[in-house]
């Protein structure tokens, strides 16, 4: 039996190459801040996000991270055991409640980049609401032909909730 090579079209190769390029930004990103802040990318991102605002509710931070709510709902708790954000609630709503940054949080923050995960969200924001339709639909009909549309897409190098295990205290 030979095996069957396909050449597949230029497109292919481009697209291939374009997530390639997405996903080792991402991923470099995520080791740094690892290697010199002792967050996941996840997390920083997350942190960046809160420093966007005084305050924010979970729901308001994962419309504003494009994510579902029990995944940043899970990176803000980790957050709020290093001491990174402070959980309280909202003085005129007793049932809200807020999140904000720690001093140490806001700390951190200033010796962080700018992270690829907001660049990305920038770059897709400022295509044409045409090309971004196309680009959804398009990445949503090949999530489902590689059978993977049931996957929780939890946020971008959260580590410690893929693992199960608790991100590293150091930083």
């Amino acid at each position: 039996m030979g095996s069957h090579t396909s050449t597949g079209s230029p497109d292919t190769r481009v697209v291939l190459d374009a997530v390639r390029r997405i996903v080792q930004a991402l991923h470099e990103s995520s080791r740094w801040a690892e290697k010199h802040l002792g967050l996941t990318g996840a997390q920083l991102f997350v942190l960046q996000k809160l420093a966007e605002s005084p305050c924010w509710s979970v729901n308001e931070l994962a419309a504003r991270t494009h994510t579902h709510q029990s995944s940043v709902s899970a990176v803000v708790a980790r957050l709020v055991e290093r001491g990174l954000v402070i959980r309280g609630s909202d003085e005129t709503d007793a049932r809200r409640v807020e999140l904000r940054l720690s001093p140490h949080g806001r700390k951190l923050i200033r010796r962080a980049p700018n992270l690829p995960q907001q660049r990305l969200i920038h770059g897709i924001e400022r295509l044409p609401a045409s090309g971004r339709r196309a680009l959804a639909a398009s990445l949503d009909a090949l999530t489902s032909a590689m059978a993977v549309n049931d996957h929780d897409a939890v946020m971008f190098f959260d580590e410690a909730r893929r693992r199960g295990r608790r991100t590293p205290r150091n930083g």
